[in-house]
């Protein structure tokens, strides 16, 4: 057996349910071999899950990123929590050198939770050293409005508005999660620069909801690494994400993972 083999490039929830771990248990599911860069790592505290971040020393990063990179080899990468401009521009560069295949951006500006952008001027960062070389980018609302410079979206004319603009940074193909702008559904746009791909869907029941990003865009980058086109990835990591919602449960008072062994058949 030789599986495809996918790279994290993320922060570590000790708590399991979202970056670094969540991508691994995605990469396990969906069959590909994961490997990680551990880029920050992030602690609540019980008593009100605030959030203690703490970067990684960028040499540690470059390390980590030496060792599957020329040391294993990857066939796709995907990136999430980068909290700093100087870790955001080291792993544009590594991952520019390397030329993996396919990398997959998935912009993380918020830890789940907070309301405000861990590190404000990191988007101009992204823009200019990520979506460049980046086969997909997977935004939320909140990312998508920062990535395009709109102020706020009311509708799906305005997700496409910004599909275009977050396209014209360089990346080749935008998909932008809405899950939480229209009041009775559900709706995530795959746009490669021609066509626009809607997905409009029932909303699921649940609050808990914590990983749901970090893992829909691993699942997109262990798609590509097993040689799916892009907007089939898209499809089946919506599938997948909605699959883990339905089956989610409280971890504790304060947050609910999605479950990662929902679909484990059948896709």
């Amino acid at each position: 057996m030789n599986p495809k083999r996918a790279l994290t490039i993320a922060g570590s929830d000790c708590s399991g349910g979202a970056g670094i771990q969540a991508d691994l248990k995605t990469f396990q599911e969906r069959d590909v071999y994961g490997m990680s860069v551990v880029t920050v790592l992030v602690a609540m505290r019980p008593e009100n899950w605030q959030h203690v971040v703490v970067p990684v020393d960028t040499q540690m990063i470059k390390t980590q990123f030496e060792t599957i990179w020329p040391g294993i080899g990857a066939d796709a990468a995907k990136t999430g929590m980068l909290p700093t401009v100087e870790i955001i521009e080291l792993v544009g560069s590594l991952l520019a050198e390397a030329q993996i295949k396919h990398l997959v951006i998935d912009p993380v500006m918020v830890c789940k939770g907070t309301s405000q952008p861990l590190f404000p001027e990191n988007t101009v960062a992204m823009i200019r050293h990520l979506l460049p070389i980046a086969e997909v980018v997977t935004p939320n609302t909140f990312e998508a409005l920062q990535l395009s410079g709109m102020e706020e979206f009311s509708s799906e004319d305005d997700l496409l508005e910004a599909a275009k603009r977050i396209h014209a940074h360089g990346v080749k193909n935008v998909v932008i999660k809405a899950a939480r702008i229209f009041a009775n559904k559900a709706v995530d746009l795959f746009f490669d620069g021609v066509n626009a791909t809607w997905l409009r869907q029932d909303k699921i029941a649940t609050t808990w909801t914590h990983g749901a990003g970090c893992s829909f865009s691993a699942c997109i980058a262990a798609e590509l690494g097993k040689g799916a086109a892009p907007v089939e990835a898209f499809k089946t990591a919506n599938a997948f994400v909605r699959a883990g919602l339905k089956e989610s449960f409280a971890l504790n008072q304060h947050v609910g993972p999605i479950y990662h062994k929902a679909l484990a058949k059948g896709l």
